[in-house]
């Protein structure tokens, strides 16, 4: 497993625009110095302890992305240095995000997670009740978190329509989003969608965020 190479294939596919995180989580600092060799700034973990350790352990230049199911008594270990989080599923949780950021004088970046898959066992809002929170309003209050986009994950399947339909829906919603909440924000201009085995069509579909693990690191040790 050649993990620069890896990195530097899976770049040379990404059109300008298109930005990768590489999906650390799991894999040791090893693997993340080798990337991180080749150029790799962004990586993304989901397990917050282990993030907190890696976080001290390696260069001070990373970008680290939250992109897993966040609790809320987990946001205060993260937020003096995150980049940002990707998988907002609540209005409660933007709100923890908020206090905590404003706790470390910081504005944390956050993207609204969709329910777009198939599958019950992905989180995220549905798209009416992500209009629901956004309608209501009480965000517009909440000054140290920045919505810059959505997120969301395809359903694990074979069906390459299904999936880019799937994207589309996000992207579809996103544009909808910009239009009717947005529209004076140069920052809501974030779509996270593609993993390692369906990131090409997402990118078709106007990702502008790919999390990619496997395809660079190999399989995780868990």
């Amino acid at each position: 497993m050649d993990i620069e190479t890896n990195i530097k294939a899976v770049r040379a596919e990404l059109p300008e625009g298109v930005r990768l995180v590489a999906v650390s989580k799991f894999h040791p600092n090893e693997a993340i110095e080798v990337a991180y060799a080749a150029g790799q700034r962004i990586f993304g973990e989901s397990k917050v302890q282990e993030l907190v350790e890696k976080h001290t352990s390696l260069p001070a230049d990373i970008e680290w992305h939250f992109i897993g199911h966040l609790q809320t008594n987990k946001v205060k270990y993260i937020a003096p240095f995150i980049s940002m989080i990707h998988a907002v599923d609540s209005y409660k949780l933007l709100a923890e995000i908020n206090k905590q950021a404003a706790k470390v004088g910081r504005i944390i970046p956050c993207l609204l997670e969709i329910h777009i898959a198939q599958e019950e066992s992905k989180y995220g809002f549905t798209f009416d009740s992500c209009r629901a929170m956004l309608a209501e309003g009480s965000w517009q209050t909440l000054s140290h978190v920045s919505i810059q986009g959505v997120m969301g994950m395809a359903t694990n399947t074979e069906d390459e329509h299904q999936i880019t339909r799937e994207f589309e829906s996000l992207h579809r919603f996103f544009g909808e989003l910009k239009e009717t909440y947005f529209s004076g924000s140069s920052d809501f201009r974030e779509i996270s969608m593609g993993m390692s085995h369906d990131y090409p069509l997402a990118v078709k579909a106007g990702s502008t965020l790919v999390r990619v693990g496997s395809k660079i690191f190999g399989e995780r040790n868990y």
